[in-house]
């Protein structure tokens, strides 16, 4: 399908949709260019550079692809089309995805021809195990569905403040979901991983928080299903998100990539350290980004480990922090971390085991009570003092459990309580909870989450609301509870569940 390096060169320009502008002329190339080809040697090394990731285009024709070949087939039956932007300036090629035909089901092309659409960052095809991942931003899904269209403003900010905090969030979670009684969880597309969903909820935080991409310093990936053994996922949301400053010439960005692994606490593991990075006194930087995102793994029922498939979910969760226009300051945090292997899985095996019933009082409770007991005794803080509460969610038993013991109501921990509603997406399970308490809670309130992770730890943080929550809000359409009861979730049998779960 194309060499590595080929490979290495589509992906430079197509993740991101880059392309180019004759400043004499006007007209737009879908792929950079050094000059017009209207204009000719005068635009030679003027060409301005653009590109289509945060825009919105027009789906102006397109096919139903029903025998794909070579590396398309685990696709199955997909939408082929012609999409422009900038009034028909310019067309690119793409495929409409998050979208199932059956074999038999009879497509009208005439039904999406006309319609918006917003690219979407996905796995563009199939490969070996020891292939490098092709993804791409030509993967479009309708602008008026499920996935609203944001634009990404850069607003200077208004007012520092004297302690760091969260500036922006962004939650992805897949509009695939499967249903079991009362349990819903979220499902990836088969063009979707980890990768995919940690590059979706920055691209949100960043339209959230409304900040230059380019003044992020450092990003923390946090993952337990990277598709890699050996190859960072941080390095590529850096280079799709444009984050820190870019050299143009060699495709470098500016900015420091780390992927971290602990983990459900992968990511606010990170928490602290990006506050850190961002209060330094000498050196600080604007704004660090700390994601956690996860295909949330477990073998299918029956197999060792197949307990797990009735909860798990998939998703991301992206949080930006630093001093300026901060929406929730940080009041303080406290970890503890003890050898208790209660959930692990072994270099080269596919799927997680489970210490069954090892993993609740020695493990779960036992640290998320101690970390938010400590911190509530360091900061002198009581139950009542704290407006909301989250904790991790393996489960919808375990949280509403280790809130009551901590002596939380349900008042304060229902509105993060999503695991019901997305399952459990592991890294970005606690994240997406405070995600849903932050998309409504007012000014001045006091938030304590208590993450985490196997092997074993937590993370506990306590944050308090600004006036500035509000401010930002209007910019969030892509909410928790937005995607939680959306009208145009797509429900899949289980079997189509473990054939997205296995990817392409």
């Amino acid at each position: 399908m194309g060499s590595e390096p080929i490979e290495r060169r589509v992906a430079y320009i197509g993740d991101r949709l880059k392309g180019s502008r004759c400043p004499f002329c006007g007209k737009e190339y879908f792929r950079p260019r050094k000059y017009c080809g209207s204009c000719g040697r005068k635009s030679l090394g003027k060409m301005e550079d653009i590109d289509f990731f945060y825009e919105k285009g027009i789906l102006e024709t397109c096919t139903v692809i029903r025998e794909p070949t070579n590396r398309f087939t685990r696709l199955g039956a997909y939408i082929y089309g012609i999409v422009s932007f900038h009034n028909g300036r310019v067309r690119v090629p793409g495929r409409l995805t998050d979208i199932i035909i059956k074999g038999d089901e009879t497509i009208s092309p005439e039904v999406f021809e006309g319609r918006e659409v917003v690219p979407r960052f996905r796995r563009r095809y199939s490969v070996d195990r020891s292939d490098i991942i092709p993804t791409i931003s030509l993967a479009f899904t309708f602008a008026d569905e499920y996935y609203p269209y944001q634009q990404y403003d850069i607003i200077k900010p208004s007012k520092e403040y004297d302690v760091p905090g969260i500036v922006g969030y962004g939650v992805y979670i897949s509009r695939f979901r499967i249903k079991e009684g009362a349990m819903e969880r979220s499902v990836p597309f088969i063009d979707e991983d980890a990768i995919t969903a940690a590059v979706e909820a920055g691209k949100l935080a960043l339209i959230h928080s409304g900040i230059d991409h380019r003044l992020v310093g450092k990003i923390y990936v946090g993952s337990e299903s990277n598709p890699y053994a050996v190859n960072p996922i941080a390095s590529k949301v850096a280079q799709v998100l444009k984050l820190g400053e870019e050299e143009k010439a060699e495709g470098v960005q500016g900015v420091d990539a780390v992927d971290t692994e602990f983990a459900c606490k992968a990511a606010t593991s990170m928490f602290k350290d990006a506050m850190a990075l961002v209060y330094y006194p000498r050196d600080p930087m604007d704004y660090v980004m700390v994601i956690g995102a996860d295909n949330a793994q477990a073998a299918p029922r029956g197999e060792p480990g197949g307990e797990l498939d009735f909860f798990v979910g998939f998703g991301g969760a992206a949080f930006i922090f630093g001093m300026k226009d901060v929406i929730a300051e940080v009041e303080g945090w406290y970890s503890c971390t003890s050898d208790t292997p209660d959930f692990w899985r072994r270099d080269l095996e596919p799927y997680p085991r489970h210490g069954g019933r090892f993993t609740g009082e020695p493990a779960y409770f036992k640290h998320i009570i101690k970390a938010g007991r400590k911190l509530m005794e360091k900061m002198n803080l009581k139950p009542s003092d704290i407006d909301y509460f989250v904790c991790h969610q393996p489960n919808p038993a375990f949280p509403a459990r280790a809130a009551a013991t901590l002596g939380f109501k349900p008042e304060q921990y229902l509105p993060g309580l999503q695991v019901s509603k997305f399952g459990n997406t592991y890294s970005g399970s606690s994240p997406i909870g405070l995600a849903a308490i932050l998309d409504q809670a007012e000014p001045h309130k006091r938030i304590m989450i208590v993450s985490y992770g196997s092997g074993a730890g937590s993370d506990a943080y306590v944050f308090v609301t600004t006036s500035q929550i509000k401010d930002k809000r209007e910019r969030q359409k892509f909410t928790v509870k937005y995607q939680a009861e959306n009208k145009f979730i797509n429900y899949v049998d289980y079997a189509t569940y473990r054939r997205f779960k296995e990817g392409l």
